[in-house]
């Protein structure tokens, strides 16, 4: 059967609408009816460009991974999930044997299989196939827009409790308010921080953090004519220090620092106002290469991570976290957009707004056939 209409990115800049072959499932897989999908960073970015890093787009490849649907058709050996369930998808298949995989991290594993990451297609479909493991029965109370959503909260999960180990009454600045960053404000604000700062250059995305899950919010001052990356950062380092009363020990000082920008002064920031003893996780995409202040580094003894997507334990605790109403994901929902209309869904991602001028933080695309307050 080919009833399978699917949104590609045909080549750069180039999308349409396809008819592709419905899934044929294994004894230990699912097929999904896909129902809600969000829009990720990463779309637009191979939409733009093609390519991310080393993942270039050599061949049309189905968009979209954020996703929610209800189960169509299960495998013979499958026995948790039934058809009509409502699900949440996490959308990358690992190898489950490799060395990663084995010792609990098998987001490193190097046959991933991640929907719409080349040459994988995506979840901007009527049907998706997933394992029986990597989906997640919803409670009544969780929407599937929630659900599309846990794809996003999971890697605030991951970013602030597994990686950071972010604990209660400890102290984070998080650099970025797009959707990443405002998710890990939640995960932040949920655990039960005692100061959550949000910084942005933005002025009405700092408003939105404030009212959403910030304590304190700091906007970063203008380049002056001149000054290096690096001067500046540490310019705004000591008005951040300055404003907000931070210091580099004791109960003013910051524990955990998250980086959701991807930008260099942001990072060179971070690090610079983080304590002593503290935890640096970078989350953001950015330039493929920054200078960071190593002196700061060393002298601090700054633990360093790198955030790449979840693993083991991130999709549960995001689903908990949204069941018990710990986090709220719906106030970042600013747009929907039919199937048919996904082409617009992109294009008002791409400029941040929708045509009445509206700011946009997350859109959503229902499925094919699937109305928009279905949720």
């Amino acid at each position: 059967m080919s009833d399978n209409i699917s949104f590609v990115l045909q080549s750069v800049g180039c999308v349409s609408y396809d008819h592709r072959p419905i899934p044929e499932i294994r004894d230990d897989e699912v097929l999904v009816q896909v129902k809600k999908t969000g829009i990720c960073g990463s779309d637009v970015h191979y939409v733009k460009h093609g390519r991310i890093g080393d993942f270039i787009v050599e061949s049309p490849m189905v968009l979209g991974h954020e996703s929610s649907g209800v189960v169509s058709k299960v495998g013979s050996r499958v026995r948790s999930i039934r058809p009509g369930d409502r699900v949440a998808m996490e959308p990358g298949v690992f190898c489950r044997k490799c060395e990663f995989c084995r010792t609990g991290r098998y987001q490193l594993c190097h046959d991933m299989a991640f929907a719409a990451t080349p040459p994988y297609d995506g979840t901007l479909t009527r049907y998706y196939r997933l394992p029986e493991d990597l989906l997640y029965i919803l409670p009544e109370n969780v929407s599937l827009e929630d659900g599309a959503m846990l794809e996003p909260l999971s890697v605030g999960v991951h970013s602030v409790s597994t990686l950071a180990k972010f604990q209660p009454a400890q102290s984070i600045v998080i650099f970025g308010c797009g959707p990443v960053g405002l998710l890990c404000m939640a995960v932040a604000k949920a655990i039960g921080a005692s100061r959550i700062v949000a910084v942005d250059i933005v002025q009405s995305r700092l408003d939105f953090a404030k009212t959403y899950a910030a304590t304190d919010v700091f906007r970063p001052p203008p380049f002056q004519e001149g000054e290096s990356k690096i001067a500046y950062s540490k310019r705004s380092a000591d008005l951040l220090r300055a404003n907000l009363g931070l210091e580099d020990r004791g109960i003013k000082a910051i524990d955990v620092v998250i980086d959701a920008s991807g930008a260099e002064v942001s990072i060179q920031t971070g690090i610079l106002i983080i304590k002593v003893g503290g935890t640096f996780v970078q989350v953001g995409m950015g330039q493929p290469e920054v200078v960071i202040p190593i002196s700061a580094v060393l002298a601090k003894e700054l633990v360093i991570k790198g955030s790449f997507r979840y693993g083991p334990g991130d999709y549960r605790l995001a689903l908990a976290l949204v069941a018990q109403k710990k986090v709220d994901l719906q106030p970042l929902v600013t747009h929907r957009f039919k199937f048919e209309d996904a082409a617009k869904a992109f294009d008002a991602t791409m400029k941040g707004c929708s045509d009445d001028g509206r700011g946009l933080i997350k859109a959503i695309i229902s499925g094919p056939g699937v109305p928009i307050d279905d949720v």
